[in-house]
């Protein structure tokens, strides 16, 4: 059975759903903490608190990283899972109070469904609350769930995609992605196209071919080239130091490039977070290419879910 992200003890996951605006948010909680690290790759980012992960912060630990659509106005759905960690007992102890420390990151869903509804603090308690260790839910859920792929022309459904694994000496390493890209998505193992940008007549458009000939257009209706963005967390029971996971996040950005193209363009807001929730022995190198790997697997199943659901509505 694929578990996804929470194949890593200590890592729970859960999904809060709107259908009809099509939007939603993902909390993944490590009530314990964990230390955390993230690596940039978009040029549009929208994120909060970031902090805790970046070099030469005081503290090097998280409870949560907030998924989640509806734009920068989605970044309040933080303050949902900020409230229910709080309420839990769960953060740092600092003048009496317990203080959850939950960085967030938001795509670009807000001309996917029906009104101006958009994640907000009561979407992101509730999708703390739906946290847990059990399998993760994918296709269009959660912080995927008004998601498209192959922006630059008639887009396809994209989605959360998630994948994890254990190795024979007991480290395990999961990865989880929600892809809302500009690019095409490609399932790197086989060059095959996967989701992408189509041509009036159903055919693939190839979006860097597009690009290469003509440069990137500037918001050709019906496409919405501005409003994109890739959100990638890799999590392992490693146990590893700031640096050592920044390394890890990094490396994983390759995943991104081997299966979205074009991807990191300043249209697209795409991050990668990493959690060492663990105290396995490993060196960063094995754990950063075995997450990627799985990274690369969650990209492609956060497409192909998110059709194969699409079909079935």
């Amino acid at each position: 059975m694929n578990r996804g992200l929470t194949t890593v003890p200590g890592v729970e996951v859960g999904h809060v759903t709107d259908a009809e605006a099509l939007t939603g948010c993902t909390a993944i909680l490590v009530r314990g903490g964990a230390v955390g690290a993230v690596s940039i790759v978009g040029g549009a980012t929208g994120t909060r608190n970031l902090d805790p992960l970046l070099p030469g912060h005081g503290s090097d630990r998280v409870h949560g990283i907030c998924l989640a659509g509806g734009s920068n106005f989605g970044l309040a759905a933080v303050d949902g899972v900020l409230g229910y960690l709080r309420d839990e007992g769960v953060g740092v102890e600092y003048g009496g109070h317990r203080i959850p420390l939950v960085p967030g990151a938001i795509l670009f869903d807000l001309a996917s469904g029906e009104g101006t509804a958009h994640p907000d603090a009561a979407m992101g308690e509730a999708a703390a609350r739906a946290a847990g260790s059990g399998p993760v839910e994918e296709g269009r859920v959660g912080a995927g769930t008004g998601a498209t792929v192959g922006n630059l022309g008639q887009s396809m459904p994209g989605g959360i995609g998630s994948a994890g694994d254990v190795l024979p000496d007991g480290l395990a390493v999961g990865a989880l992605a929600a892809v809302n890209c500009f690019g095409d998505v490609r399932d790197p193992e086989t060059n095959e196209m996967v989701a992408g940008a189509l041509r009036p007549d159903g055919s693939w458009m190839d979006t860097a071919a597009v690009i290469r000939a003509r440069g990137l257009p500037l918001r050709p209706p019906p496409s919405q080239p501005e409003g994109n963005t890739t959100l990638c967390v890799v999590a392992t029971n490693a146990r590893l130091s700031r640096e050592e996971l920044g390394v890890v996040t990094r490396i994983c950005a390759g995943a991104l490039h081997r299966c979205i193209s074009p991807v990191a363009t300043n249209v697209d807001g795409d991050v990668v977070f990493g959690l060492s929730a663990g105290e396995q022995s490993a060196e960063p190198h094995r754990v950063a290419l075995i997450a990627k790997e799985l990274l690369e697997r969650s990209i492609v199943r956060a497409v192909t879910e998110g059709r194969r659901i699409t079909r079935m509505i």
